[in-house]
C-alpha cells in the first residue's frame, strides 16, 4: 500500500490518501495545520496534438512516441489525455489510430493514461481564421462511413470529434455519431447562429477552444461565438494560456457557461516546449516565440499552444483569482462528467482511481511546481 500526504485542492484541508492496486482505499483528515503541497486528481487534457517534436498526426508516428508524450505530460501533472489527430488524409488518420491503439493494448501504463481519442477535423471550415493551422488540402465533407473506419481502427476509443456544422451533411452526421455516445464539438467553424442552433438540436454538446479557430473580424452581435456562449446545452473547452484569450474573455466564458461546463485544455502542439525560431509542421511554418507561444509564421494567427496545463492553471489563478479547487475542476471533474457520464466522477475519495498530482503553487508563480504524479497507483515522478 502507498500513501500520499498534502492539502486537498478542493477542501483546503490536510489529508493522507492511502491506495492499493491503483485504487484509493482510505482518506484521513489530518490535524496538522502546517502548509503542505496541494493534492489534486491527476489532470485530464482532452486536446493533446503532440509535444516537443512528437506529433500524433505525423506520418512517422510510432508506439514509442505515444509513450514519450505520455511521460512528458506527467511531468506537468497531466496523468491522462486524449491524443488528438488533426485534418489529414483518411489513410494517415487510420494508420495513426491503429498505432495509438496498439500502443495502448501493449502497455498497462498507456491503457491507464489514454481514456479516449479526439479527432479535430477534417470536417472543418476552409476559410482563413476558422481553419487555424489545419492543412486546407485535406478538408472535406463529413462522411459517416469514414467515422466507422476510424472507430474500427481505434477499437471504439474515439470520444470526441470536432467539426464545422455548416458543412454539407454535417447535421445528419452529428445525429448519427452523437447517438453512439461520441461528443460532437463545434469548432473551426464559420457557421451562422442559425446553424449553430441546428447543430445543438442534432446532438452537438460542446464547443472546442471557444473563441479560437475563428475569423479576425466577425459581425458584432450575430455570430457563432455569441451563439455558442449563450447556448446552455454546450459545454466549452478553453485554452487559458495568456495568449489565446484575453483575461476578460475567459472571465465572460466562465460566467456564461458556469464553472461546471468549462473544460481547460492545453491544445499543446508538436512545437510546444521547443527552442524559439521557425519550425516546420508538415508544409506549414510555425514560429516558436521566446515566451513559448506558437504562431503561423508571418500571420496574426496562433498555431496551437506551446504551454501545458500546469502553466494554464497558474494563469487562471493569477489573472482571474480562481481558487486552486475551481481551477483544477476544469481539467479534472468537468471532463469526466462530459465524456464519461455513466461512470462515477473520480476525485479524492475512497474507491476512486489513484490518479493523483502533488504540486506547490503560490500567488505569482507562472506555473505549478509538480512534485509527484501517480497514475493508476504507479508513480511517474
Amino acid at each position: 500500500m502507498d500513501n500520499i500526504t498534502g492539502c486537498s485542492v478542493f477542501t483546503g484541508k490536510n489529508i493522507k490518501i492511502s491506495f492499493d492496486k491503483g485504487v484509493i482505499v482510505e482518506v484521513i483528515e489530518l490535524s496538522a495545520s502546517e502548509h503542505l503541497p496541494y493534492i489534486s486528481p491527476g489532470f485530464l487534457d482532452t486536446q493533446v496534438n503532440g509535444y516537443y517534436g512528437l506529433d500524433y498526426s505525423s506520418e512517422n508516428l510510432d508506439q514509442s512516441d505515444v509513450m514519450q508524450i505520455t511521460r512528458m505530460l506527467a511531468l506537468s501533472g497531466t496523468t491522462r489525455h486524449f491524443p488528438t489527430i488533426v485534418t489529414n488524409p483518411q489513410e494517415l488518420i487510420i494508420k495513426n489510430l491503429k498505432i495509438i491503439t496498439r500502443a495502448i493494448a501493449d502497455s498497462p501504463e498507456l491503457s491507464a493514461s489514454i481514456p479516449g481519442i479526439h479527432i479535430e477535423g477534417p470536417y472543418i471550415s476552409s476559410e482563413n481564421g476558422p481553419r487555424g493551422a489545419h492543412d486546407s488540402r485535406f478538408i472535406r465533407k463529413p462522411n459517416y462511413k469514414e467515422y466507422l473506419k476510424w472507430q474500427d481502427a481505434a477499437e471504439g476509443r474515439i470520444r470526441q470529434i470536432t467539426l464545422a456544422p455548416e458543412l454539407p451533411g454535417a447535421l445528419d452526421y452529428i445525429k448519427r455519431v452523437s447517438s453512439d455516445g461520441v461528443v460532437i464539438a463545434i469548432g473551426h467553424t464559420a457557421a451562422s447562429p442559425e446553424i449553430i442552433r441546428e447543430a445543438i438540436k442534432a446532438g452537438a454538446s460542446m464547443s472546442t477552444h471557444l473563441g479560437n479557430g475563428s475569423h479576425g473580424m466577425i459581425p458584432r452581435l450575430k455570430n457563432y461565438i455569441w451563439e455558442q456562449m449563450a447556448s446552455d446545452e454546450l459545454s466549452a473547452s478553453i485554452i487559458a494560456d495568456g495568449f489565446h484569450l484575453p483575461p476578460a474573455v475567459v472571465k465572460v466564458i466562465l460566467r456564461a457557461k458556469t464553472l461546471n461546463k468549462v473544460l481547460l485544455v492545453s491544445d499543446i502542439a508538436v512545437m510546444g516546449g521547443m527552442n524559439p525560431g521557425i519550425q516546420k509542421w508538415g508544409d506549414i511554418e510555425v514560429e516558436v516565440f521566446k515566451d513559448g507561444h506558437l504562431g503561423l509564421a508571418g500571420t496574426e494567427y496562433l498555431a496551437g499552444s506551446g504551454h501545458l496545463l500546469n502553466h494554464s492553471l497558474a494563469w487562471l489563478m493569477n489573472e482571474l483569482n480562481l481558487s486552486p479547487g475551481d481551477a483544477v475542476t476544469l481539467c479534472t471533474l468537468n471532463p469526466y462528467k462530459l465524456f464519461f457520464p455513466s461512470d462515477p466522477v473520480p476525485g479524492l475519495k475512497q474507491g476512486d482511481p489513484a490518479n493523483l498530482t502533488l504540486f506547490n503553487w503560490k500567488k505569482g508563480d507562472q506555473k505549478l511546481a509538480v512534485l509527484e504524479t501517480w497514475r493508476a497507483g504507479g508513480k511517474r515522478i
